[in-house]
């Protein structure tokens, strides 16, 4: 089975639909040719990599300029289908990236050596943590300078150039150092497709000298790639497909919960198929919410312990069996290790392994495989939704405000909720945007990788407005939402300038609370409090003239309205920064309860010597 990727005269964004149809037994795919006409001028290290970026998907690159990377950068502009989007730091770069890779399957970024390469590090971490395919690229040093003890500039000052790929070993599959003509074509390749491969970032180095110089080994178009696929032993799917049948088919309200890493496995539409055939009660955990349809009838909302969507958590907790697929299961998503659940009831499906209760465990086993056998096996048993349906309660409205009154955090996401569609996209931030967001109803058609981005396991404030910048890029037909605390916006706020330079209408709700909230629920100090900014006029001040921007602060309901109103009708073309003025003790009940249980957790004692 042959899927292409994507051509190099063809800008269009990969859909939910071309991303969630791809084969799940690995990227299998032949990239198409582009039709171009080649020529041997063309024939260079810097034309390869551009050709290759594109084939693979990618048709902006977001890149920081230094001296090191300066001839690439010109290759890459020169490519055709490839547009190089100048950020304001390399971390916002690599978090641009990050949201590229969230929509199209992939993303890349250009930095210099070292200095541009440690501070991308923290972004490339975070796409390494959520299992996103980053190319990151980093233009090194001369090839006459290695070996010769010389100190170089954007370096620590020591004549070793190994200190950068050191830190890139730990948070990337693949490390490529391209010094060498000779196998620049080879390391390349092999690093591009690692990481499409192993959905992971890969780390490439290429010496400054070598970009723009012919090599027979690139004197024609690029053979498209044709990765091997990943396939299940099939002795051991069979075997796990009949112990875990047999688990399941004698529970008597089973359950099943989707994990963050269906995405990697590309097994949503697997597993949204299986709950169609057994009936089960069907949740996600708070880091897979937009990868599976909100609309399904069996869906029960969001599991994550204390602070589930209501309901959920006493219908997954009292289930004599649950299949967790993809999960992970970490202090924050646990909420401080407090969930009430049994690994003997527990069937736990990971990308290419499965595990049943406290045994057997069967490797090699690839879930899209498994979950597509498995629906062929199960009896269908609706008893745990029809529990959930007998005891839920529709959940309330906030209260309705007084006149003038201001603005409740509560009251604001019940608007953002009317504003969400098929054409819509919600971006959300570290802090209390995480539970405020998890309550959103997405609509229709915000299935797989479409809709619904936020940052887990790697939980770093500043994310989103690089993040927000990389996916509105990579799906300019969307109009982005993005949830943004006042703490985390001071961060990386430099590259909205970015997103105006883009023409990119994104809606930006900065949420304006006086510090660090979700760190004062943990553990509160004055090293929370942060210096307020006159947000609207800093955005102002960066728009200076130049692009399509609208500001406004709002402080009640009313003025909340009028801002929404103005946003998605005169200023629908427009980048749309709406600050949101509300009390700095003004959060969610979920952040207090989950809150008070990492605090718990964190403060622990050590364990008696």
């Amino acid at each position: 089975m042959e899927t292409k990727i994507g051509s190099m005269d063809s800008c269009r964004p990969a859909t939910c639909e071309d991303v969630c149809s791809l084969p799940s037994n690995g990227v299998v795919s032949t990239i198409q040719s582009s039709g171009v006409p080649f020529n041997s001028a063309e024939a260079t290290l810097g034309r390869h990599l551009a050709r290759r970026l594109v084939e693979i998907g990618v048709n902006d690159v977001f890149s920081v300029p230094g001296d090191f990377n300066l001839t690439l950068l010109d290759h890459l502009i020169a490519e055709p289908g490839l547009n190089l989007v100048g950020c304001c730091n390399e971390l916002n770069a690599g978090y641009a990236a990050d949201g590229y890779a969230r929509a199209r399957r992939v993303g890349a970024c250009v930095v210099t050596f070292t200095v541009g390469g440690l501070s991308v590090l923290n972004a490339i971490a975070g796409a390494y943590s959520e299992n996103l395919p980053v190319i990151c690229i980093v233009g090194g040093p001369n090839t006459n300078d290695y070996g010769t003890n010389r100190i170089l500039h954007h370096t620590i000052g020591l004549p070793d150039f190994s200190q950068e790929l050191r830190c890139f070993q730990n948070v990337t599959c693949y490390q490529a150092v391209v010094n060498n003509l000779e196998d620049a074509h080879e390391l390349i390749d092999t690093a591009i497709s690692t990481a499409l491969k192993e959905s992971k970032p890969v780390y490439i180095s290429v010496s400054c000298n070598l970009p723009a110089i012919p090599h027979p080994t690139f004197s024609r178009e690029p053979v498209p790639f044709s990765l091997s696929p990943k396939l299940s032993n099939q002795m051991g799917l069979e075997a796990a497909v009949e112990a875990a049948a047999e688990f399941l088919n004698k529970a008597v309200k089973p359950v099943m919960v989707g994990g963050s890493k269906l995405r990697v496995a590309k097994a949503c539409n697997a597993f949204v198929e299986l709950a169609d055939a057994c009936g089960y009660a069907l949740a996600v955990m708070p880091s897979a919410k937009g990868l599976v349809p909100e609309h399904h009838p069996h869906f029960i909302g969001t599991y994550w312990g204390a602070v589930s969507t209501a309901f959920c958590a006493e219908i997954v907790e009292s289930a004599d069996a649950y299949l967790f697929a993809g999960p992970i299961f970490n202090d924050y998503s646990s909420v401080g290790y407090s969930l009430l659940l049994k690994r003997e009831k527990a069937i736990i499906v990971q990308p290419d392994r499965v595990v049943i209760g406290n045994g057997p465990a069967f490797g090699c086993v690839l879930m899209n495989d498994f979950l597509t056998a498995l629906a062929k096996r199960l009896e269908r048993n609706t008893t745990a939704y029809e529990n959930y349906h007998r005891i839920y309660v529709p959940e309330g409205h906030p209260v309705k405000s007084a006149p003038k009154e201001a603005l409740r955090v509560n009251v604001l996401f019940q608007h953002i909720q009317k504003m969400l569609s098929g054409e819509t996209a919600v971006i959300a931030e570290t802090g209390d945007s995480w539970f405020n967001c998890q309550k959103l109803k997405l609509p229709p058609g915000c299935g797989c990788f479409c809709r619904y981005e936020f940052q887990m396991q790697y939980g770093s404030i500043g994310w989103s407005v690089g993040a927000t910048l990389g996916y509105a890029q990579a799906v300019p037909e969307k109009r982005v939402i993005a949830c943004i605390g006042d703490g985390s916006f001071q961060v990386t706020a430099q590259d909205v300038s970015t997103m105006l330079r883009c023409g990119q209408k994104t809606i930006i709700f900065l949420i304006n609370n006086g510090g660090y909230t979700i760190e004062v629920e943990i553990h509160d100090g004055p090293y929370n409090v942060i210096k307020n900014w006159n947000y609207t006029a800093f955005v102002d001040a960066i728009h200076n003239g130049e692009g399509n921007c609208w500001t406004t602060k709002v402080r009640c309901e009313e003025e909340l309205i009028e801002a929404i109103e103005t946003a998605t009708e005169a200023k629908k073309d427009c980048l749309c920064f709406i600050e949101v003025i509300v009390h700095k003790d003004d959060t969610s009940k979920e952040l207090l309860e989950w809150g008070s249980r990492v605090s718990a957790a964190n403060s622990r004692p050590p364990n008696p010597q």
